[in-house]
């Protein structure tokens, strides 16, 4: 936990340039603090059975909100509602947290796609929850489609 808590600080002092899938610029809102390792598995359950929730949601350049999302926003809003606060842009929030292994992946985990410019929510079963592009909606996915394949860039355990 201290170790993810420091990397919150290095990222909050790092200015990081922001991407990811036509995002909004950069909130101040990043992570207070880790999880209480009590709430982990509650929380973790919470993220995804809360992006569940917003299967369909429309695309939204910029979007943070039920009424439209884009793919770092999506995450952003979703990891809120678990009174986890992240910056908006796929870049910067890669820098949060610690990487996980493909093989590793747990739900709740965020992934990483075509050069940092695209993210989704790791959700089990090899599948991801995330706002795909303008004129499409919030939809599942799966990680070994063509293009997520080719494009995988990394994920990160936020929590």
């Amino acid at each position: 936990m201290v170790r993810i808590a420091g990397m919150v600080m290095i990222a909050a002092v790092v200015t990081a340039a922001v991407t990811g899938c036509a995002s909004a610029p950069a909130t101040s809102s990043i992570p207070d603090a880790p999880v209480p390792p009590a709430r982990y598995s509650t929380t973790r359950s919470q993220i995804v059975n809360t992006a569940l929730k917003y299967v369909g949601a429309p695309y939204a350049r910029g979007g943070a909100s039920p009424a439209g999302f884009d793919c770092s926003g999506f995450v952003m809003f979703v990891y809120g509602r678990a009174g986890v606060r992240l910056p908006h842009g796929a870049e910067a929030q890669y820098h949060l947290g610690l990487s996980v292994a493909r093989e590793q992946l747990q739900p709740g985990d965020v992934v990483f796609f075509d050069r940092l410019r695209h993210s989704g929510i790791y959700i089990g079963d090899r599948r991801f929850i995330h706002a795909t592009k303008p004129g499409d909606a919030v939809k599942v996915s799966g990680l070994d489609e063509e293009w997520y394949r080719r494009r995988w860039v990394g994920a990160r355990r936020l929590l």
